[in-house]
This record gives C-alpha cells, sequence and structure tokens, in this order.
C-alpha cells in the first residue's frame, strides 16, 4: 500500500501499478529522502521522471513544492498517477507527460522550462544502456542551484561526467544518489528564479557523503 508519508496531505492513500516493472520507493527510504530535502521542497519546481505512481512528486506536492511534471511512458502508470493526483486535489499544480524520459526532457527544454528538483528513478537495467543524466544536462532542466535525485541499484555507478555528485543515501539494494551542477568556482551565483532552493550542504568533490536510512 502507498501512503503520502509527510506534509499536509501524510497519510492519504494512494493507488498503485500492479506491475513489477514499477518498483514504488520503499516507504523507509522515501522518508529519508525527503529528511534530507526538508526545506529545500517548499516553493520548488520540481519533476518527476520515470514517475510510476506519482508517488515522490506528490510527496514533494504535500511537502510545499510549487509544481510537479510527472514523465512515464506506461500507458496504466500514466492513468494512475492521474487518478492520485485527483485523489490529493493537486491538478492545478501538476502535468503529466505521458513520453519516453528523453523525448518528455526535449519536449520541456523547448518550452523553456527549469526545475529546482529533479528525481530520476528508472528501471535498473537502464542505466547500463543510457544515461538519463546527460539528456538532462544537454537540454539544460536543472536550474543553477538545482539537485537532481537518481534512484538506482547498488551495483551500478552512474556517469559522473555530467554531474557533480555530492551525497549518497544507502538502503539494502537501493542507492540514492544527488547530484548538481558543478563548481566553477568556490562562490557560485544564486539564480534569483531558485527561490528558496539553495544547493544542499558543500562536501568534499572527492568522498561524497554517505547517510543511511534510520531503522
Amino acid at each position: 500500500m502507498l501512503r503520502i508519508i509527510g506534509g499536509f496531505h501524510k497519510g492519504r492513500r494512494l493507488k498503485m501499478v500492479r506491475d513489477p516493472r514499477i518498483r514504488p520507493m520503499p516507504a523507509k527510504l522515501k522518508e529519508s529522502l525527503f529528511n534530507l530535502l526538508q526545506e529545500k521542497v517548499k516553493e520548488a519546481d520540481c519533476l518527476d521522471g520515470f514517475a510510476g505512481s506519482g508517488a515522490v512528486g506528490l510527496e514533494a506536492l504535500s511537502r510545499g513544492a510549487a509544481t510537479v511534471v510527472f514523465i512515464e511512458e506506461f500507458g496504466p502508470a500514466v492513468k494512475i498517477i492521474n487518478q492520485n493526483i485527483e485523489r490529493c486535489g493537486f491538478q492545478d499544480k501538476t502535468r503529466v507527460l505521458a513520453a519516453e524520459f528523453n523525448r518528455g526532457v526535449i519536449r520541456l527544454s523547448k518550452e523553456k522550462k527549469r526545475f529546482d528538483i529533479i528525481f530520476i528513478d528508472p528501471p535498473y537495467a537502464l542505466l547500463l544502456e543510457r544515461n538519463p543524466l546527460k539528456v538532462v544536462k544537454k537540454r539544460g532542466l536543472l536550474k543553477p542551484n538545482g539537485i537532481i535525485v537518481l534512484r538506482h541499484f547498488n551495483k551500478i555507478n552512474p556517469d559522473l561526467r555530467f554531474f557533480e555528485r555530492f551525497r549518497l543515501l544507502r538502503s539494502g539494494d537501493d542507492v540514492i544518489s544527488f547530484f548538481r551542477h558543478r563548481l566553477e568556482t568556490e562562490d557560485r551565483k544564486i539564480d534569483p528564479s531558485a527561490r528558496n532552493v539553495q544547493p544542499l550542504t558543500r562536501l568534499s568533490r572527492s568522498c561524497p557523503k554517505e547517510v543511511k536510512p534510520r531503522r
């Protein structure tokens, strides 16, 4: 059973996609993720890629995000996302793109959309074949002070050529890697459009901070 675990809609039940290809983020991992993000979610424009049931994006909205765009190509999942949005009453803060991730990103870039937080939760095997970070970088979807949250299998090392990884969150076979734009200087310019979404604590590039969920 899926639920929103924090914020205004805490406890709200969500419909699940009954398909083995869709892997909902475990509740403990999701709670740890949003405990790390904390205030950075508030008033943020978010993208939920490979959205599945939409639970991550809806969690962000419950915790104060301004908007969420969902990208999902699996038809039954798109239907569930729309139903969950309606359950929560977030129709005026959301948009659902029924598209393959790269195509959705290209479409948004043509519309000059940019995001404070980009959640990416692809099928594990996809990262062995394609790199969703590359298209995000190429199409300029991440705001200067934005962050990318990538969930992946612990045996897979994401491509680090396009963004700086600065934090890890591990739970069983799951890893969440946090990325940001590489720092060209120590004093980064703050983008006014980023509202109150600030970078997470600056960490050593050579050794990303690793966090484990509380048991």
